[in-house]
C-alpha cells in the first residue's frame, strides 16, 4: 500500500513524505529492499523493480535539486534573517533525510553492479547505468551548494556536513567523478564542520575512502599535498585514538593509513619535513597496535611506521621534547610482532606490507641502534 501511495503522489509535499518513509524502510529493512520484486500497480500495469528503483532516485534527485536551490537562497540571498531561522532549519532536516536516503540507493547499485550480496531482484544494468548518470549529476550540484558556501565563506552547518557525506559516500565507489571540482573543494571540505563541531574531524572522515584511492596514483598525491591535507589526515588518524576509552573504528584507521602510505610511496622525491605531526602520528600507531593482536593492524600500523622511521634519525627523534625511549621501545616490539607474523599465502596485501617492512628496515636499522639491538634479539631480518 505505502508503495502504491508512493506512486500516486504528485503534490511535492506528499513525494517528499513518501521519500523519508523510503529512507525509514531501506533503515530498517536494509539497502536491498528498495530492489525486492514488488507488484505495484500503477494505472493497471505493473511497476517492474527497475522503474520503481528510478522512479524513487529521480523524485529524491529533484527534491534534493530544490531543497539545494531554496537553502542556497535562504541563507545567502534572503535579507529577512530573523524570519527564516526555522524554515532553514526544516529544510536542512530535510535534506539530511534525503541524502540518507540517496545514500542508500548508492550502496545498493554498488552492490548490484559488484554482484555482492544477494538482491532478491536483479537491476538491469542499463538501470544501473541510468541511476549513476543520475547521482553523478545530482553530486555536482552538491558540489556547486558548497561552492557557493565556500563563495560566502561559510564552513560551519549541518547541511555542509551532510552535503560532505554524501558526496564521500558517492566518491568512496566512483573517486575520480567530478574530478575537477572536488580537487578544487577538497581544502574547503576538510575544513567543514557540523553545527555543533570544534572540528572538521568528520568531514575528513568522510573523504577518507576516496583519499585512500586516489593517492594510489601521484596526481592525487600532489592535489593532497598543495595545501597540507596529508597532515590533516594525520591529525585525523590521531584523534581517532584519542577518543577517551571509546572503540577505536578500525575500518577508518586502515583508510587513514592507507592513505598515508600511499601519500608517502608516491611522494618520494619531495621532501616531507619531520615535525611534530608525523611523532603524534607514530604515536598514535604505538597506541593502535596495543588495542589488538589482530594481524592486519600489526602489519599496517608496522608498515606506517617503519616508512617513518626511514625519514629521520633515533638520535633526531630522541631530542624531541615529545618522543622518548619507552615510545622507541614500543615501536621495536611493533616491527618484532610484524616480523614474526606469518602471512597466509593468498594475502597479497600483508605479503606486501612485510616486504616494505624489511626493505625499510634494513635502510635504517644502522641509524637507530637501540631499536636494531632489540629486534634482533628476537628475530634475523
Amino acid at each position: 500500500m505505502m508503495l502504491k501511495c508512493f506512486c500516486c503522489c504528485s503534490v511535492s509535499s506528499e513525494k517528499l513524505h513518501a521519500l523519508l518513509l523510503a529512507e525509514c524502510m531501506m533503515s530498517i529493512l536494509g539497502e536491498d529492499w528498495l530492489s525486492e520484486d514488488f507488484e505495484v500497480q500503477d494505472n493497471q500495469n505493473v511497476l517492474s523493480v527497475d522503474k520503481f528503483v528510478l522512479l524513487v532516485l529521480e523524485s529524491a534527485r529533484v527534491e534534493v535539486a530544490v531543497l539545494l536551490n531554496e537553502l542556497a537562497y535562504l541563507k545567502y540571498e534572503s535579507s529577512k534573517i530573523s524570519q527564516t531561522d526555522e524554515a532553514i532549519s526544516q529544510k536542512q532536516r530535510n535534506l539530511a533525510i534525503l541524502f540518507s536516503l540517496i545514500e542508500r540507493i548508492i550502496k545498493m547499485i554498488s552492490n548490484a553492479s559488484s554482484g555482492e550480496g544477494a538482491p532478491i531482484h536483479t537491476i538491469r544494468e542499463s538501470t544501473i547505468m541510468q541511476a549513476i548518470t543520475g547521482l553523478n549529476e545530482t553530486i555536482n550540484l552538491v558540489l556547486d551548494f558548497l561552492q557557493d558556501a565556500k563563495d560566502h565563506g561559510q564552513w560551519k552547518g549541518d547541511d555542509l556536513l551532510a552535503a560532505a557525506r554524501i558526496v564521500g559516500s558517492y566518491l568512496a565507489e566512483a573517486p575520480y567523478a567530478c574530478k575537477e571540482k572536488t580537487g578544487n573543494l577538497l581544502e574547503f571540505i576538510f575544513s567543514i564542520e557540523g553545527q555543533d563541531e570544534s572540528s572538521s574531524f568528520y568531514s575528513i572522515c568522510f573523504m577518507l575512502p576516496m583519499l585512500s584511492q586516489i593517492t594510489m596514483e601521484v596526481d592525487g598525491c600532489r592535489t593532497l599535498a598543495s595545501f597540507g591535507g596529508h597532515k590533516a589526515v594525520i591529525d585525523c588518524l590521531v584523534k581517532m585514538t584519542e577518543q577517551g576509552g571509546m572503540t577505536i573504528d578500525n575500518g577508518s584507521m586502515f583508510l587513514a593509513c592507507d592513505t598515508i602510505i600511499n601519500f608517502m610511496s608516491n611522494m618520494k622525491s619531495v621532501h616531507i619535513p619531520v615535525d611534530y605531526c608525523f611523532i603524534r602520528l607514530l604515536k598514535a600507531l604505538v597506541t593502535w597496535a596495543g588495542t589488538t593482536d589482530a594481524s592486519s593492524v600489526t602489519m599496517t600500523a608496522s608498515c606506517l611506521c617503519v616508512m617513518l622511521l626511514d625519514m629521520t634519525s633515533e638520535k633526531f627523534l630522541l631530542s624531541c621534547s615529545h618522543f622518548d625511549a619507552n615510545i622507541l621501545g614500543s615501536l621495536s616490539e611493533i616491527i618484532i610482532r610484524s616480523l614474526q607474523q606469518d602471512i597466509p599465502d593468498d594475502d597479497s596485501e600483508q605479503f606486501k606490507q612485510k616486504q616494505i617492512i624489511v626493505s625499510g628496515y634494513k635502510r635504517w636499522a644502522d641509524r637507530f641502534p637501540r631499536v636494531k639491538d632489540v629486534v634482533e634479539q628476537h628475530v634475523s631480518v
